[in-house]
């Protein structure tokens, strides 16, 4: 299983089991990560039984089964239940992924639910994102240009537009850095395998002029060049984007760059 952050450098203990649900057919057993920093000194590991003949197929619908049948205080994220919007991104099982999209059935024995690794827990399942996002405020990720604003859109040509497939796809669940054993070491300065994408996608859009800014702004000896082409990125990512291959071709412009200079 990927190695989590936990408080005071500790495992999480054996919590509660709850009881199994009467009358119940079909049980799946989960085994899911509490911690509220305001009241615990440790995390902690509760077991709960699932009916799942009364629940959906995904591990999302398991959760807040639990939830809204069993324990009211089990927190996490989620919002379009359709792998669109990256909130429920978890480790599962081992691997990180997006809860609402990962099956149940995927597995067998009983299902471990983590937080994402390697990131501080606001509560039981839902992890800081801040430095995540400021990282991506950083990269600029909209638009810029120098030319007057045209009165219609700015145009783009087919073949220019298909070079944004594999990138705009990006849902910023943070699958990928967090399963990135550079960005675990070094989260605060590297920009991990999200970012860069989100970075490159912007590199390459035949609308934007300001690459030659957005490539400065990337030279740096921890921004960019801590990426080991490790792969877990690609492996983990939901919606089966590869972020390795962005950065190895934004470390191609650079070097372009350099040779142009």
């Amino acid at each position: 299983m990927v190695e989590l952050i936990l408080p005071k450098n500790s495992r999480p203990r054996k919590g509660k089991t709850w009881p199994k649900p009467e009358g119940a057919g079909k049980l799946r057993e989960y085994r899911v990560y509490r911690y509220d920093p305001d009241v615990d000194e440790t995390p902690r590991i509760d077991t709960y039984f699932v009916d799942t003949d009364d629940c959906g197929p995904m591990v999302l619908d398991a959760l807040l089964w639990i939830k809204n049948n069993v324990d009211p205080t089990l927190t996490l994220r989620r919002s379009c239940r359709e792998g669109i919007c990256g909130s429920c991104a978890m480790n599962i099982n081992g691997l990180n992924t997006l809860a609402c999209t990962k099956g149940m059935e995927d597995s067998k024995g009983a299902v471990a639910v983590y937080p994402l690794p390697h990131m501080p827990v606001i509560k039981d399942l839902i992890p800081d994102l801040s430095t995540f996002y400021a990282q991506h405020r950083s990269i600029e990720p909209w638009l810029k240009t120098t030319s007057p604003t045209p009165k219609t859109e700015w145009l783009q040509s087919r073949p220019d537009r298909e070079k944004l497939d594999g990138l705009y796809e990006c849902i910023l669940c943070a699958c990928c850095s967090t399963s990135c054993p550079s960005y675990w070491w070094n989260g605060e300065r590297y920009l991990g395998p999200a970012i860069l994408l989100q970075a490159y996608r912007w590199l390459i859009d035949s609308r934007d002029e300001t690459t030659e800014e957005r490539l400065e702004n990337l030279e740096d000896p921890f921004k960019l060049y801590r990426c080991h082409t490790i792969m877990n990125c690609a492996k983990t990512c939901p919606k089966g984007l590869n972020p390795a291959k962005a950065i190895a071709e934004i470390r191609k412009m650079m070097v372009e760059r350099r040779v142009s200079a």
